[in-house]
């Protein structure tokens, strides 16, 4: 899929290790990265900043910095705010949503197109059957400049999923049982290919979170392939063309990983790698201090409601545990406001927070203080990634993080 995606995007067949220049069909920066691009757009071009190329194709995203984070990075925004509203490009304002969230679910990421971003979690894209890849603030400026992008095209690791996940097991254990299998670096510059009758079981929200993560075990894309899921889902968001990918039959790859869903227990990632996973019940027990449930990776209606199930059977928050709710977007935050989910979330002495980031990379939203232990069912948990070196964070699944919630506590004695 890779190469046949790369090669539409580049106008010639292409196979894996040749380094191509692709045209891009979308293209979306954050506050964090445009202010960058704009600054090298401004050193190559040698003179005033000059308009972008394709401004039709162009998406900037205030989502990583909010009025907490300081008139440093609020003069940031209004850099990337002034550039958009010159030049006509669209632009989704702070408290919209995630960047990422924001282009799938307003459509703007077909099957069979290149969309980048840069921030490396444009691999989510992938599950639209699309090649989705982050690139630096120099490659976006190349995009603004001339509407493309050099890749070297990846050879693919093909990851066969049969069986169906048992009832507490979702996505995100299986994200990591992924991690700990390969390492954070198992899978470096290549291209993750999903397949295999467990596929069937995975709805939209699931390869989202799969893409998206992939970028943990090194991967440049996270691609699955177009079916009924991918149909039903587009139907309801756009009503443009696209044309989607598929292997060939005896396509080659650098190697095949055969997961088994059924197989999958919940799964937690400890301090500070992503990679330093193992089974949450085999897990030595650890006093909790706050429950993130939110990001790119885990802040989704249906994130929300497997938490608030656990949090129902469970009466609640223990004592002395802080749970944060970060809808991923506006639309998301306003299904569970109209369905009065976040209303229970609040009963439980929730915080619920405006759609975005949040507190997933330490930009904005509420960093935690030194000494405190976070579960979150964000994608990082690098030292200091929340904002604050000195915290310890684990990352789960919304239901392991909920019963983290409920008993104070994190490790052995978690229901499967």
């Amino acid at each position: 899929m890779a190469e046949k995606l790369l090669s539409r995007a580049a106008g010639r067949p292409v196979r894996a290790g040749e380094v191509v220049v692709c045209e891009v069909d979308a293209a979306m920066g954050t506050d964090g990265s445009v202010p960058m691009a704009l600054d090298y757009l401004r050193q190559i071009s040698d003179g005033p900043l000059p308009a972008p190329a394709r401004r039709e194709k162009l998406f900037f995203a205030m989502d990583h910095y909010g009025g907490l984070s300081g008139e440093r990075a609020l003069a940031l925004q209004q850099t990337a705010r002034g550039y958009a509203r010159l030049h006509g490009i669209a632009l989704f304002e702070v408290g919209e949503g995630i960047g990422h969230q924001l282009m799938i679910e307003r459509g703007h990421v077909l099957p069979g197109r290149l969309v980048v971003a840069a921030d490396s979690h444009a691999v989510s894209y992938g599950a639209l059957n699309a090649f989705g890849t982050g690139i630096g603030s120099s490659d976006f400026a190349g995009v603004l400049a001339c509407g493309q992008v050099w890749l070297k095209v990846p050879a693919s690791l093909r990851v066969e999923l049969t069986g169906q996940l048992r009832a507490g097991v979702s996505a995100k254990d299986v994200a990591l049982t992924l991690a700990r299998r390969l390492g954070a670096d198992g899978a470096g510059y290549l291209a993750l290919e999903f397949g295999g009758p467990g596929l069937a079981h995975l709805d939209m929200d699931d390869r989202i979170l799969l893409a998206n993560m992939s970028v943990e075990m090194g991967a440049k894309a996270g691609l699955f392939p177009f079916d009924a899921c991918t149909r039903a889902f587009l139907a309801q968001r756009t009503a443009d063309d696209f044309q989607p990918v598929a292997a060939d039959e005896g396509a080659g790859y650098s190697g095949t990983l055969a997961l088994d869903l059924g197989d999958v227990v919940p799964q937690v990632a400890l301090p500070h790698r992503v990679d330093n996973v193992q089974d949450l019940a085999g897990t030595a027990e650890v006093p909790v201090d706050l429950v993130y449930l939110g990001t790119c990776t885990g802040g989704r209606a249906k994130d929300y409601r497997e938490a608030l199930d656990v949090l129902r059977a469970g009466g609640g928050v223990a004592p002395g545990v802080t749970l944060v709710v970060t809808p991923a977007s506006e639309s998301i935050r306003a299904e569970l406001e109209q369905q009065g989910l976040l209303e229970e979330f609040r009963a439980f002495g929730a915080t619920v927070q405006a759609p975005g980031c949040g507190a997933c990379c330490g930009t904005c939203g509420s960093a935690p203080a030194g000494g405190v232990r976070v579960v979150s069912t964000a994608n990082r948990n690098f030292k200091g990634r929340m904002g604050n070196a000195q915290a310890e964070i684990f990352l789960a699944s919304p239901r392991s993080c909920a019963q983290a919630a409920v008993r104070g506590t994190l490790g052995a004695g978690e229901a499967a």
